[in-house]
């Protein structure tokens, strides 16, 4: 009998181990499930904020910098290019260069090694860019690194007193775009993203079409971002830790937004007129990114950490309602085998336009207008940007010119005191499609409120002139070094 009861009191002490584990068991499953639902709550939440603008940076003209002296932040896989192209242009100075990786930022110095600029190396610590950002002889930071680091290293900077260029997207969360805004606004510096499709030549043109008219009044527009990235993405020298292919594996949305929609916004002049209104996002499963990582874990373990994960579905598609009653559809897919493609769409009361598949064509009373005439349309809407430096864009490369037109025309507007062509509320908005895609996946595809980061001052903000109506000065003075 005591054996009996001694087995009986094991038995019951275990049993109540088991339904104390049990509990906290469910605990933290409830726990989890709640932090999830409240992470999609904030993404609401944040959506229908309102706040009253301290500052309008739309149209903002800070003071002119004779000579830009800027630093950069991240060599790997866009950073470079930007050096190259602005150790080209008169009037800079580039003064430092900061990634984790020695090899980076020495390599970047032998690339413009025959600019005659001798900047100071920042490497091999985390937050080696905040002693960069700390000096005072520095006008304007280049954030060039993975994405989840972008808005700390842009508020960081413009708190330090600089300008901040920022490469696409500018943020990942809602949280994150309102931070961009009101630091911003408080320090009065310029936060721009870098969107360079805002700077192709058949955007360009249409986008100066659309503000002559020669559309009517604008109904819908389209862009997208179709490029498959999938052996990139899963390559382990392709992007830093492998980066991208962490927020493809963590987030279920349209992710990468801002090239397609950069220009379809500047066409149809939201925030300057008209903003948007609210969003729905339906996502397809995945039926790749899991594929793939079970296929390469057969001859390589190191992706067997990569198998059976919630994956990104391999098409998104986003669409947006206006204020004024218009429409936006943006794309997302960088895993299957597709032609690669931005669309830029723009569809109007008198005419339409599409580019890709290439080359881009203007349409007018339904049908497309003959190579005569869009040579003709050509000759009289080409705006003078690319008038002015079109060809030794084409000259210096990079995506077929519009990289360093972007760059160029960037340090120009900062020598002579003008607006930049894309703001802070634009890097905002653009940035936001990403994470109130993910909010909309996440609830069956319902719509969502997309927020006026404007303050309501859209309804007045006017059209920055990125068609040289000022400035264009700046001279192209090395070119040994490309």
């Amino acid at each position: 009998m005591k054996s009996s009861r001694r087995n009986f009191l094991k038995l019951s002490s275990l049993a109540g181990v088991s339904l104390v584990g049990a509990n906290i068991l469910q605990a933290c499953v409830s726990i989890t499930a709640k932090n999830s639902v409240s992470n999609l709550d904030i993404i609401r939440e944040q959506a229908i904020k309102k706040r009253n603008q301290k500052f309008n940076m739309c149209g903002y003209t800070a003071p002119k910098l004779d000579t830009v002296r800027i630093g950069f932040i991240g060599l790997g896989n866009r950073g470079p290019s930007h050096v190259s192209n602005v150790s080209l242009l008169e009037g800079v100075e580039i003064k430092a260069l900061c990634d984790i990786v020695p090899e980076k930022v020495s390599n970047t110095i032998k690339m413009i090694e025959n600019s005659g600029f001798s900047p100071e190396i920042y490497t091999g610590e985390a937050e080696s860019w905040k002693k960069m950002c700390d000096r005072d002889d520095i006008d304007l930071i280049y954030i060039c690194t993975p994405w989840n680091m972008h808005t700390n290293m842009a508020v960081y900077a413009m708190e330090h007193g600089k300008h901040v260029c920022i490469e696409v997207p500018a943020a990942t969360t809602l949280k994150e775009c309102w931070q961009l805004v009101e630091t911003s606004e408080e320090t009065r510096k310029h936060c721009m993203m870098m969107e360079n499709c805002c700077y192709d030549f058949f955007e360009l043109l249409t986008l100066n079409m659309a503000r002559q008219g020669f559309f009517g009044e604008i109904i819908h527009t389209e862009g997208a971002y179709i490029h498959n990235l999938l052996g990139h993405n899963f390559s382990k020298t392709g992007y830093w830790e492998m980066w991208r292919l962490k927020e493809n594996e963590s987030r279920r949305g349209n992710l990468y937004p801002t090239h397609g929609l950069g220009p379809a916004c500047q066409v149809m002049g939201i925030n300057r007129g008209d903003k948007m209104d609210y969003m729905v996002s339906l996502m397809s499963k995945d039926f790749q990114m899991n594929e793939t990582a079970k296929k390469m874990a057969t001859t390589d373990e190191f992706y067997k950490q990569f198998v059976d994960k919630p994956y990104r579905g391999n098409m998104t598609t986003s669409t947006i309602r206006t204020s004024l009653g218009r429409t936006i559809m943006i794309q997302h897919d960088v895993t299957s085998p597709n032609v690669y493609s931005r669309i830029h769409k723009i569809s109007g009361t008198k005419g339409a336009a599409l580019k890709y598949p290439l080359p881009g064509k203007i349409s007018v009373a339904d049908e497309w207008v003959s190579t005569e005439e869009y040579k003709a349309i050509e000759e009289k809407y080409t705006p003078e940007i690319i008038k002015k430096i079109g060809e030794i864009a084409k000259e210096v490369g990079g995506h077929g010119g519009m990289d360093f037109l972007m760059d160029w025309r960037t340090i120009d507007c900062l020598r002579n005191g003008l607006a930049l062509d894309q703001d802070v509320y634009d890097a905002a908005l653009w940035s936001s499609i990403a994470p109130l895609s993910e909010w909309s996946v996440a609830n069956r595809s319902n719509s969502i409120d997309v927020p006026d980061f404007t303050g309501g001052s859209w309804k007045t903000n006017q059209p920055v002139d990125l068609l040289l109506g000022k400035g264009g000065n700046t001279k192209v003075v090395h070119q040994s070094h490309k």
